[in-house]
């Protein structure tokens, strides 16, 4: 079954740390891009990061120096390390998989962040 399975998320204060993950199933995971999108309530879906089959990263300018997005290919996972994270941050965290114009999706991990 092809599936992508987010975890990690929750309730943390501002200036704090969080690390997703999202755990893949089903397909040949090295071969895939795999990004995170993010969505905040009342806004469009947006992605924040992604990482090649290569390891080549991209990040928004909303989180460049704040987050890491890394991947093992030995345990099918990609991860999202969140550091001093803001309010605005708050949203709720998808994992996206990409090859040739082919999408998985995962059911997303809410993170919330107060202040």
């Amino acid at each position: 079954q092809v599936q992508l399975v987010e975890s990690g998320g929750g309730l943390v204060q501002l200036g704090g740390s969080l690390r997703l993950s999202c755990a893949a199933s089903g397909f040949i995971f090295s071969s895939y891009i795999m990004r995170w999108y993010r969505q905040a309530p009342g806004k469009e879906r947006e992605l924040v990061a992604d990482i090649s089959p290569a390891s080549n990263t991209y990040y928004a300018d909303s989180v460049k120096g704040r987050f890491t997005i890394s991947r093992d290919n030995a345990k099918n996972t990609v991860y999202l390390q969140m550091n001093s994270l803001k309010p605005e941050d708050t949203a709720v965290y998808y994992c996206n998989a990409e090859r040739l114009n082919k999408f998985i999706w995962g059911q997303g991990t809410q993170v919330t962040v107060s202040s």
